[in-house]
């Protein structure tokens, strides 16, 4: 074979200038074939694509029979060419037939070739095909050699990827990039969306792989990377965090794989082969996803995607490209597909062309998912690996009530889909019939409904619910949202705006809850060993009371004169809402001194979220005016399950007898006091959650806008006395045969309930 350096070189300019010929894609495919054969000094060379239906055909050969094109086929596991699509890795064989995966196909006439070395062509680190070069003689194929032949590959990757290929298979026969995928993940936010792919990371579309000159591209290469490490040591040292749920060790672990020498070797090895340096990137990128894709060890399989993440990066510094995609250039039915997203980058979409969200990272109650629901979109969470396996344009379903995607999905599926969606918007309709009708069950249980909310723009769906209040306002969100901590002024425009939308129903409004999972982005953050039971909501309003005091009055303001519902979150102790209670009315008596009018009348209550409060519940009804459960803390706080982390968050059910031994003791406690009790947590807004809950004596729940329509269908259609008294035993002694969740559903479906 010739030189590693000029061969390989010498190659891609003649196979840049094919590419760039008018010629049909067979042609085009033909003349890469002899161009490969002819450098590498072997007599055959084989182009092997891999199809939908998971078999590899022979697309092109020099050498081989060519009769044998477009007949030739095999098992995706079959022979040696299946072996290297599987592993994603080289084979060279110095005496092909004498190994064990051999298969002979009598039509290519190959058995007079001994010698062979084939390389998988990778996009993404997954398989679309094979490529291959044998000869007569028995030679041991070099190091170089394979390299040439994987860099020669990632043509073909972008050919197959383009779709020049599919011109020429044959009807039924498409290549496998273009094969439908059904994948499954969490249901985040209800609904059908039809639409496109819109990759909220595009990838970079690298259009010169071969490079004129290899020691400007190690120096744009090195440019780059020290240029990436300055920004991730910044990103380090200001406390920012990568994306939402990814904490500042995600960070520190990409920060030394771009200090790794390994690493940097690599990617000068591949530009000395003829390679620009983004595309010696993805080359060497193609490689690790191969490999670790394959993987079972969890703990590599997670350092995918920190390597992904690099790449990414790195490709966005050598090019110039956005990081996200231009809102300008949005289609019409975009379906966002994203690893990690949070509520800001999701706003920042014009929502009139959104139609669904994807995520790899994400579960219900993660502030996107809050935010997807808030603005009417459905969404899907913990979807494994949804950014490697599809393109910006296509097809896809999502289904946010079941959590499963369709990717390009076939006529008969999309049709299935799109049928289901028109019987959702009828069931919408009955739902908005609903409206005005109250939620009282068959057997005269009156249920209030109220609906959560945390930005303005929420309080447009408030009257299409038939909401009694907004129960639950999240001032959380603006900090979020912001790039800087809101003015005084500016919080008390807020509060003021929700009031007037909502001019003669009350608005219950939390007060800052940032800390574990939120922070804020212009505050440090502070390292704990685990933030989700450490210095965050209450216990930060009280440690700064400058901070809570400065939101408190901005509420009192915006609220004065009408009545007005504060709630403190994360309390542990008695002690602290009355220290909490203090502050708010230290500032009443402030603003009356100055002149100021203030609510009335002004209710302060306590978010029962934390367990330590179950043993305290009758001291704590007769001090605060109303309590409001946060199902999402309790439940995991009573489990130690954390809900955002996808390992555990499933092993425990909101629907179990301790978790509703606790959540009725909640119930019972604030009857006997005549407290009021709302729910107000993700489990309110599920039909069998909310069914079970006004059973164990929940008079009020709140929830998202969506979900008021499905959770007042269930209650209407309901006996409680019924439930309740099919739960009561089950909830007491409890029973491992069935889960609760599956006999409460099998019971109420039996029994006509609307689920």
């Amino acid at each position: 074979m010739r030189s590693a350096l000029g061969g390989p070189r010498l190659l891609l300019r003649r196979l840049r200038e094919v590419m760039a010929e008018p010629v049909s894609p067979q042609a085009r495919l033909d003349k890469i074939v002899i161009h490969i054969a002819a450098n590498m000094v072997a007599e055959v060379c084989s182009v092997y694509v891999l199809r939908a239906d998971n078999r590899l055909e022979l697309y092109a050969t020099e050498g081989l029979n060519r009769e044998a094109v477009h007949l030739t086929t095999m098992r995706a596991t079959e022979g040696l060419v299946g072996l290297i699509a599987t592993s994603a890795e080289p084979l060279a064989l110095a005496d092909a037939q004498s190994h064990p995966a051999f298969s002979y196909k009598p039509e290519t006439g190959e058995e007079i070739y001994h010698s062979f070395l084939g390389v998988p062509i990778l996009r993404g680190g997954n398989t679309l095909g094979v490529l291959v070069v044998q000869n007569r003689a028995r030679r041991i194929y070099t190091d170089e050699e394979v390299e040439a032949l994987q860099t020669t590959a990632m043509l073909l990757a972008e050919m197959i990827a383009s779709g020049d290929l599919q011109a020429i298979a044959l009807p039924g026969d498409e290549t496998a990039l273009r094969r439908p995928v059904a994948v499954k993940g969490s249901a985040i936010a209800d609904g059908i969306g039809l639409g496109h792919v819109v990759l909220h990371e595009p990838r970079v579309v690298i259009k010169q792989i071969v490079a004129e000159d290899a020691k400007t591209e190690s120096r744009r290469l090195e440019d780059a990377v020290q240029a990436l490490r300055d920004e991730i040591d910044t990103l380090i040292a200001r406390g920012d965090r990568l994306g939402a749920g990814e904490h500042r060790e995600v960070l520190e672990t990409v920060r030394v794989f771009a200090n790794d020498r390994g690493w940097m070797r690599r990617l000068t090895e591949a530009i000395q082969t003829g390679l620009t340096a983004e595309a010696a990137v993805e080359r060497v990128q193609n490689d690790a996803r191969a490999k670790l894709q394959r993987q079972t060890d969890p703990y590599l399989r997670e350092r995918l995607h920190d390597l992904d993440d690099l790449a990414n990066r790195l490709l966005h510094k050598l090019t110039g490209a956005d990081y996200v995609v231009a809102r300008e250039i949005l289609p019409d039915n975009a379906i966002l597909v994203a690893r990690s997203m949070g509520p800001a980058a999701l706003l920042d979409y014009p929502r009139s062309k959104l139609r669904g969200l994807v995520l790899e990272q994400g579960g219900a109650s993660s502030h996107v998912a809050i935010v997807a629901r808030a603005i009417g979109i459905p969404a899907v969470g913990d979807v494994a690996n949804i950014t490697d396996f599809v393109e910006t344009g296509d097809a896809i379903i999502v289904d946010g009530s079941t959590g499963d995607i369709q990717v390009r999905p076939g006529h008969d599926v999309e049709a299935a889909y799109a049928e289901k969606a028109r019987l959702r918007a009828r069931r919408q309709e009955q739902y908005i019939r609903l409206r005005d009708v109250p939620a009282v069950t068959r057997d005269g249980v009156k249920i209030k409904m109220h609906m959560n909310a945390g930005l303005i723009i929420d309080t447009q769906h408030f009257a299409e619910t038939g909401a009694e209040s907004i129960g639950l306002f999240r001032t959380e969100l603006q900090f979020m949202l912001a790039a800087r901590f809101p003015r005084a002024g500016e919080q008390e425009a807020l509060y003021r705006a929700v009031l007037e939308a909502v001019p003669d129903r009350p608005v219950t409004f939390r007060t800052l809850d940032i800390g574990s999972d939120k922070v804020l982005p212009y505050m440090a953050k502070v390292d704990e060993e685990n933030p989700a039971l450490g210095w965050r909501a209450i216990r930060i309003g009280l440690d700064r009371p400058g901070l809570l005091r400065q939101q408190l009055r901005a509420m009192l303001k915006a609220g004065a004169g009408r009545e007005l519902r504060i709630m403190f979150p994360m309390v542990a102790t008695i002690k602290e809402f009355e220290a909490a209670r203090e502050v708010a009315m230290h500032e009443v008596s402030w603003l009356k001194k100055h002149g100021y009018s203030t609510p009335e009348p002004l209710k302060l209550g306590v978010m029962v979220e934390v367990p330590s409060l179950l043993w305290e519940l009758g001291a704590i009804c007769a001090r605060a005016d109303f309590l409001s459960v946060g199902s999402n803390d309790l439940i995991q706080y009573l489990f130690a399950a954390d809900r955002d982390n996808k390992r555990v968050a499933s092993r425990f059910d909101p629907l179990s007898p301790p978790a509703l031994r606790a959540l009725r003791a909640i119930a019972e406690a604030g009857g006997l006091t005549g407290t009021p009790v709302t729910l107000c947590g993700e489990m309110g807004g599920k039909p069998l959650d909310a069914l079970a809950l006004a059973a164990i004596g929940y008079r009020s729940l709140s929830m998202s806008a969506t979900s008021i329509g499905p959770v007042k269908a269930t209650l209407l259609s309901a006996n409680l006395k019924e439930i309740a008294e099919f739960l009561a035993p089950m909830i007491d002694q409890g029973d491992d045969r069935q889960p609760l969740r599956e006999q409460l559903r099998a019971f109420a479906e039996a029994r006509g309930v609307q689920l």
